[in-house]
């Protein structure tokens, strides 16, 4: 009788393990979440009033100078569904009534909020970066500005406030970026529709057009293989 093989040990990831402890010990429970995928990227999720905390620690604790982008997400379910797919007899009021029912469910290092805001920083010298998220309130939809601390979150902030709605309190100018200074909503959020595909099918249902290999039973016109016989003498003979 042979002895049954060992399981294998899981994966380990000091150098990723290190960044989450050394937050963690910078922050202690502000720290609320993190993932770490061995060999391949971390995610830290920390409390929303540490947010400002966490990319000061970001860059002087875990020498993160690099900074590579601040968004924001909305994890609720488009109450629309993909719009190729939508159903246009349905009223829009009643998809948007439909979408207080939806389960929402986060990402990486979880979440208790519709609204999250994310940035990367990287550690240039060690080859590391690290993804720190937070939890926006949805009774004020405001998070701490990383402004003062890496400035490039500038214009990143500016446009999180105008696609998805979200306040970074300390940030002088949160100007509009992209849209008019008088438009009405958030076009990144997940219930913004985008009425001209709530009326109407998406045209690349009824627009397909046949690839060049396709035969006739395969998309493309009945007659056109027949066309194109008719000019094969033509050409050959002028």
């Amino acid at each position: 009788m042979t002895d049954a093989p060992a399981a294998e040990a899981p994966p380990t990831d000091e150098l990723r393990t290190g960044l989450v402890a050394a937050l963690e010990a910078e922050l202690g429970d502000a720290v609320v979440g993190s993932f770490v995928r061995p060999g391949d990227d971390v995610w830290v999720r920390v409390a929303t009033d540490a947010w400002r905390s966490a990319g000061e620690a970001a860059l002087h604790r875990l020498g993160c100078r690099f900074f590579s982008f601040l968004s924001a997400i909305d994890w609720l379910p488009s109450p629309f569904g993909r719009y190729e797919d939508s159903d246009v007899d349905v009223p829009l009021a009643e998809k948007l009534a439909a979408a207080g029912d939806a389960v929402i469910e986060t990402g990486y290092a979880g979440g208790d909020t519709r609204f999250q805001v994310f940035a990367r920083v990287v550690n240039l010298e060690r080859r590391v970066g690290i993804t720190l998220k937070v939890d926006v309130p949805d009774d004020t939809m405001t998070v701490e500005s990383w402004l003062r601390t890496y400035a490039g979150a500038n214009w990143h902030e500016r446009e999180a406030h105008e696609m998805f709605g979200i306040g970074f309190a300390g940030h002088p100018a949160l100007r509009p970026l992209y849209l008019p200074t008088d438009f009405e909503g958030h076009p990144m959020r997940k219930d913004f529709p985008l009425l001209a595909r709530v009326v109407k099918p998406w045209p690349g249902i009824v627009d397909v057009e046949p690839m060049p290999d396709e035969g006739p039973g395969e998309g493309a016109p009945a007659d056109s293989t027949d066309d194109a016989d008719d000019e094969t003498p033509a050409e050959e003979g002028s």
